[in-house]
């Protein structure tokens, strides 16, 4: 198992919740750009409008997917609707020695994954809608799918609550202003903890403790 100096932080959410919008704007929080990555996944989807590769995922075919699965190359990996999602092992790993905290975007299944993977510095985040109707409306109104996909999407959107006991922290995005103040408020508090602030301010501290000459 790794023991990291950094935090893993895994927020997890339904389909049209609008987790990606909530981290979006948590990595915009001037506490957090110089300490804390977002972790890019890898995915065989095709890419959206406005979507960028190397900066909203890192676009791959099927085929190389699965190459780098048989290379035993990813930290975690998923199939969703048909498409795998993959978060890779380098990145995460070098970056939590130096004790860069790193946000993952993964579901419940990726989160199992790395909850056997990492015992320590690790914590989840589980973000939910305000009711099913508004969910309903919220995917419809960011077109993305079709009719058939948003039923399909709902149906999954049930299986997934159910998993909401293995995380640590809820979010309602009810009101967004608000849920993204208890993100930034979660997120910061962890990343405060006596523990990492040993590591990183270990000089001060122990410059601190020197007697008086």
């Amino acid at each position: 198992m790794i023991e990291p100096l950094g935090t893993l932080c895994i927020i997890s959410a339904p389909s049209g919740t609008g987790k990606s919008t909530l981290i979006k704007n948590l990595m915009q929080y001037n506490h957090f750009i110089q300490t804390t990555k977002l972790s890019i996944s890898h995915t065989t989807r095709v890419k959206r409008s406005g979507e960028i590769h190397g900066k909203d995922y890192y676009f791959i075919s099927k085929k190389t997917f699965k190459d780098m699965i048989k290379k035993n190359m990813f930290f975690e990996y998923a199939k969703i609707f048909n498409h795998y999602y993959g978060t890779t092992k380098n990145n995460i790993e070098a970056m939590l020695k130096t004790g860069i905290h790193i946000i993952l975007n993964i579901d419940w299944k990726g989160a199992q994954q790395i909850r056997k993977k990492i015992s320590h510095n690790i914590y989840t985040i589980f973000v939910l809608p305000p009711s099913k109707k508004e969910l309903v409306r919220r995917l419809h109104l960011r077109g993305k799918d079709t009719k058939k996909i948003i039923t399909i999407r709902m149906k999954k959107t049930m299986s997934e609550i159910n998993h909401l006991k293995e995380y640590d922290y809820i979010i309602i995005n009810d009101n967004f202003n608000i849920a993204l103040t208890h993100l930034q408020s979660i997120v910061l508090s962890e990343q405060l903890r006596i523990t990492h602030q040993k590591i990183r301010h270990a000089t001060l501290i122990n410059n601190l403790l020197l007697p008086d000459k």
